[in-house]
């Protein structure tokens, strides 16, 4: 046998012990999640109001807050910048230049706490507590007409909120 053969079986046979070492020993990347880990990243929010967290604010705290950390974006009352509109709109969706916004399109409050609370402010997202989010959800609500500058917006208070578009959507899905 030649001295080529025999450095190639004997390759051979290392890689396959090798790799039966490796299999043996299991993958052991990372580690299982701690209940608390997955808690911490369950933000997930129902339209009914399943999964909103503890906390409240009114239209008067989250102008505040609005001012400080959307206006830059959303405009300084919610009517454009750079970013979207979020006030107006409201019996324009079915015209020839439907405007969505928040007030005439989203068909839920609770998706705009969601929202808030995971996506926004665009340079910071999820850096809003809880009562900050209640409060801009609140002011941008209060912003649209849906409801008063005092209402406390909260895990109660928020899933009632019924927005103009909430049955404007259908559903592929048999009930």
């Amino acid at each position: 046998m030649s001295i080529f053969k025999s450095s190639s079986i004997l390759s051979l046979w290392g890689v396959i012990l090798l790799a039966t070492g490796v299999a043996l020993a299991g993958a052991n990347f990372g580690r299982e999640a701690t209940p608390e880990e997955m808690a911490a990243w369950n933000i997930t929010i129902l339209p009914d109001g399943r999964g909103l967290p503890s906390g409240g604010g009114t239209a008067v705290e989250g102008a505040a807050v609005y001012g400080e950390k959307c206006a830059a974006c959303h405009g300084q009352n919610g009517t454009g910048g750079p970013a979207d509109r979020l006030v107006g709109g409201i019996g324009t969706l079915a015209s020839d230049k439907p405007i969505r916004t928040v007030g005439s399109y989203w068909p839920y409050a609770t998706t705009l706490f969601d929202y808030i609370r995971r996506a926004m402010p665009y340079d910071m997202p999820r850096s809003l507590s809880n009562d900050e989010v209640y409060a801009v959800s609140a002011y941008i609500l209060f912003l649209n007409g849906l409801i008063d500058k005092e209402a406390r917006m909260d895990a109660t208070t928020l899933p009632k909120v019924v927005m103009p578009n909430r049955d404007g959507f259908i559903s592929y899905w048999p009930e």
